[in-house]
């Protein structure tokens, strides 16, 4: 076997154009996929981040067929505060959860005293809110960072329609499951940038100021929102938990609570399989020229080669080892290849984070871009080069070892 990889790189060696100009092709196409992917890599990290950093949480609980009827906001869908207690003990125990967060939801109208809009509106306990989801704060553009007990965070969007600043006196009423309409008085604590585009609408207030709003007696949830030590690690954990969740029944022995992961709960996962898909497709397309360039190469050499072929198999070489020394050729092309473009694309991928590219993400601005290569990357599209490599390289090989020696040799 070293003899015929000795003679697979003289034939390379021979013809050094042509090898440079193949080898050169794969590479290209290695670097490529590894900036491609470690760039967009980046962004669908960064996007995810926003989404559940800022608002969403990692995954939330809540009672059955409330997600379904979201939209709504429905009180009648909240979590019961025994529900609640249950929940609590059990989030408790899971060592994996770094924080959760009550929230009751609910939809009222928003008043300045001389106009009035809708708006949205989550009961929150801030320091719980804060920790399960710790962009939020960095969303307040003016104002306080902190949410007291008679203060509320308003959308920018609401805050510039209105023109209402911090610290002025507003109105929120709403009306509760039992259909009374009631009203408190807030201040404007602070104005927030929205997460997801101009249109967001979603303010924040104590979670005791939502409870006299809607004059709860008891506590009702609308949902818990979840965030984990490892987000790596949310597929197992939500099947872990979803498996503990779906032991508490109700009377008619069906389920109390249900469990959606970020995916489930916000439009922008769509665009994150976007890019997965579009990651796909520029692998495949590495693959269309690592398996058209090697082919090509390897069907040249053997059509300049005939009298060569001819002459070994004249002198008693077996078809099996003509076979290999041309795959070892593709093999050698592949090897070659991605690892030229393996250190080519770590380079630039290196260079585009010392200089520091920023972009815009919604309201977010200056986002710096973070690119980064995986070891798993790196062995995929590697593996996926070199044996592409072999599958091109070996029609070519099959002719070469079946050619009849005298013919070869007689050939012009």
């Amino acid at each position: 076997m070293g003899n015929l990889f000795k003679i697979a790189i003289r034939n390379l060696l021979r013809y050094k154009r042509r090898t440079l100009l193949t080898a050169s092709l794969i590479t290209v196409g290695v670097v490529f996929v590894l900036v491609f992917i470690s760039v967009t890599g980046s962004f669908k990290n960064m996007m995810i981040g926003q989404i559940t950093d800022s608002m969403l949480g990692h995954m939330q609980v809540h009672r059955k067929g409330y997600v379904a009827s979201i939209e709504n906001l429905p009180l009648n869908l909240n979590l019961r505060q025994e529900d609640v207690k249950q929940l609590e003990d059990m989030l408790n125990k899971q060592a994996e959860i770094e924080a959760y967060s009550l929230r009751i939801k609910f939809g009222g109208m928003f008043s300045n005293f001389v106009e009035t809009t809708n708006i949205r509106l989550n009961g929150v306990y801030p320091d719980k809110e804060l920790k399960s989801v710790p962009l939020l704060a960095g969303r307040v553009t003016e104002g306080k960072k902190t949410l007291d007990k008679g203060g509320i965070w308003i959308p920018e969007l609401l805050s510039k329609g209105m023109k209402v600043k911090v610290g002025d006196a507003i109105v929120v009423v709403a009306t509760n499951k039992d259909g009374s309409v009631n009203g408190k008085q807030l201040i404007v604590a602070g104005v927030l940038e929205s997460a997801t585009g101009p249109g967001g609408r979603d303010g924040y207030i104590h979670i005791e100021d939502a409870m006299e709003i809607l004059r709860m007696e008891g506590m009702e949830i609308s949902e818990i929102a979840i965030r984990l030590k490892d987000f790596g690690r949310l597929n197992a954990f939500s099947k872990k938990l979803e498996a503990l969740i779906s032991k508490e029944l109700n009377q008619p022995d069906k389920p109390i609570f249900e469990l959606h992961t970020w995916e489930k709960l916000t439009p922008f996962y769509t665009i994150a399989n976007m890019i997965d898909v579009m990651t796909f497709f520029i692998k495949l397309m590495l693959i269309a020229i690592v398996l058209i360039s090697i082919m090509n190469v390897m069907i040249m050499a053997v059509y300049e080669r005939i009298r060569e072929i001819g002459t070994i198999a004249a002198i008693g070489t077996l078809p099996g080892k003509i076979l290999n020394m041309f795959v070892i050729e593709g093999f050698c092309l592949g090897i070659v290849g991605a690892a030229i473009g393996n250190v080519a694309g770590i380079a630039i991928i290196y260079t585009l984070n010392l200089l520091k590219i920023t972009y815009n993400f919604g309201q977010q601005k200056g986002l710096i871009l973070q690119a980064n290569v995986y070891f798993y990357d790196l062995i995929v599209i590697s593996a996926t080069v070199i044996i592409v490599s072999v599958i091109a390289s070996l029609q070519p090989a099959f002719k070469a070892s079946r050619m009849e020696p005298i013919k070869a040799l007689r050939h012009v």
